[in-house]
């Protein structure tokens, strides 16, 4: 039985020494003689491990010699294969996978420590360092460009040692420029639920577009300055409507897409509002010391009320019934919709797209209840939640039942609109525009000769006067017309003359005012009459 010769990849000679049979006096080695001999006269034996000999007839060692003859047995050879090694371009072939996590989609794993690719591309990284200062672990996370994971690693560095030493200033963000920014934190909003409304998309677009571009677009945004931001206020600040200006309409332009000749505070308001928006997150993102937008403050509103006492948008209750009674004349298919929104105080995207039938039907008939649980502000695109992210479950009495009821069967017979699961569908079985009533009640206004402007956010306003006409209590008022605050119930709110003078009353009366008027006859004085200076 031959030993084994194990030739490992390093090239190691291994013998694995097989078990030995137990020695006779047969396979005995004799003893060696002191004699030395000659390889002439000495006969070989078979098998002999004494001696051995090369081709060329010379003496070799026995060790050798057994090397020799292991190495020519090629069954007893075995390989020892290399171990395996990971191939560099199979480390990381698996499929890539995305998680929601510090408000980013970064990859499961981090490309190095601190650092992991975001799914938009580029790297997210984030670590904590003890600031010398407080004494406590600081986090700094930011978002970059690139591709290198090491570029974003040796980033990450700069920003710990920062934090470490605080005299050293932190790196220089990447130059970011503001339109790519900008549409790039528009798509995050609306990638994590932030921004649902189709409407309020639509106004990002266009601030971005027609105003905030235009401005800043070319600018790196950590290189913006204030005095950048506060020279283009001043510029929309000239162009701002005076209080005594009415509203006007430029002519020549889509119906839809109507722009002012002048605007008001409100609207250059709304622009930098996103603009504070855009370049706050920017900052927050880059951890930057210096933000351009401290120390600029919103366009003054006091000279332009949205609501005054000639013009409320709101009814009294008498002018409430007059109203709803026009309506009914005029136009019946949109009578159940704003006898709706007068009794609950609904915005009428929240009306649109409520279900009569269906599996997810909206109106409980033989409940009598109505659930409030969507909006729909543009297109067929429908919110599964309303403004305030609130749901409602209303409890209507009889009477408007009643009324929700005669509409549906009054509704045109028609297949597109049977097909229609909506309360209030339009005449092709779809959602009525949102200008669906505007015409209707300028319609009905003029009818009744009625001054002041009403629109169908009157609906909203009214419901809070009609609401404190029946006494009831604003906690059950908030809960049906969904104001989250008492501050936004209020500026919902007309208080009339009536309800001042009544409330007024029972005030002087519980008071003792007229009491106090009165003097005692006995000491010579006319009661009712006031002593005083006047003559």
């Amino acid at each position: 039985m031959g030993r084994e010769v194990v030739v490992c990849h390093r090239s190691i000679v291994r013998f694995s020494r097989p078990a030995r049979p137990p020695r006779t006096a047969g396979t005995r080695r004799p003893t060696a003689s002191a004699r030395p001999y000659s390889t002439g006269g000495s006969p070989s034996r078979e098998g002999a491990e004494g001696t051995a000999r090369t081709c060329s007839g010379g003496p070799i060692s026995i060790a050798f010699s057994r090397v020799i003859r292991l190495l020519h047995r090629a069954r007893d050879i075995r390989l020892c294969p290399p171990p395996k090694e990971a191939h560099p371009m199979k480390t990381k072939q698996q499929k890539a996978t995305y998680v929601n996590r510090w408000g980013y989609e970064i990859a499961l794993t981090p490309a190095l420590p601190g650092v992991w690719r975001k799914k938009e591309g580029g790297y997210l990284v984030r670590g904590r360092a003890t600031d010398p200062r407080t004494k406590k672990q600081r986090e700094v996370m930011r978002a970059l460009d690139g591709d290198d994971p090491a570029v974003a690693y040796s980033h990450l560095q700069e920003l710990l040692r920062a934090v470490r030493n605080p005299t050293v200033a932190a790196p220089t963000p990447s130059k970011v420029l503001f339109a790519d920014y900008g549409v790039s934190l528009l798509a995050r909003k609306i990638d994590r639920g932030e921004i649902k409304s189709a409407k309020t998309r639509r106004l990002w677009g266009d601030v971005l577009a027609q105003h905030l571009v235009p401005a800043f677009g070319t600018f790196a945004v950590h290189e913006i300055r204030r005095a950048d931001i506060q020279k283009w206020l001043d510029a929309q600040a000239t162009g701002l409507r005076k209080p005594e200006e009415e509203r006007v309409l430029v002519a020549n332009t889509p119906k839809k897409r109507s722009r002012v000749a002048k605007v008001a505070p409100r609207t250059v308001n709304i622009r930098l509002a996103i603009l504070r928006v855009i370049v706050n997150a920017f900052v927050e993102e880059h951890d930057l010391d210096r933000n351009p937008m401290r120390g600029i403050h919103p366009l003054d509103t006091s000279d332009h009320p949205t609501y005054t006492e000639e013009e409320p948008n709101s009814l009294t209750v008498e002018e409430a019934k007059r109203f709803l009674s026009k309506m009914r004349e005029l136009c019946p298919q949109h009578f159940a919709m704003t006898a709706l929104g007068f009794a609950t105080g609904l915005r009428p995207s929240t009306l649109r797209p409520l279900r009569r039938k269906g599996s997810k039907a909206d109106v409980l008939w033989d409940e009598g209840v109505l659930l409030v649980r969507r909006s729909q502000t543009v297109g067929d695109e429908v919110m599964n939640t309303t403004k305030t992210r609130q749901r409602q479950r209303i409890a209507i009495p009889e009477d408007l039942v009643a009324i929700l009821r005669w509409h549906v069967d009054t509704l045109p017979e028609d297949e597109e609109i049977e097909k229609s699961e909506l309360l209030f569908p339009s005449d092709l079985g779809g959602f009525r525009a949102p200008s669906a009533l505007d015409k209707p009640f300028a319609l009905v206004r003029k009818a009744l000769g009625l001054r002041k402007r009403i629109t169908p956010r009157a609906m909203r306003r009214t419901f809070q006067d009609l609401a404190r006409a029946a006494a009831v209590g604003d906690l059950v008022t908030r809960s049906i017309s969904g104001h989250a605050t008492e501050e936004m119930q209020r500026h919902y709110s007309t208080v009339g003359e009536t309800e001042q003078r009544a409330s007024l009353a029972r005030v002087v009366s519980l008071a003792g005012f007229r009491e106090a008027l009165r003097v005692d006859e006995s000491k010579g004085e006319v009661v009712g009459k006031v002593v005083g200076n006047s003559p």
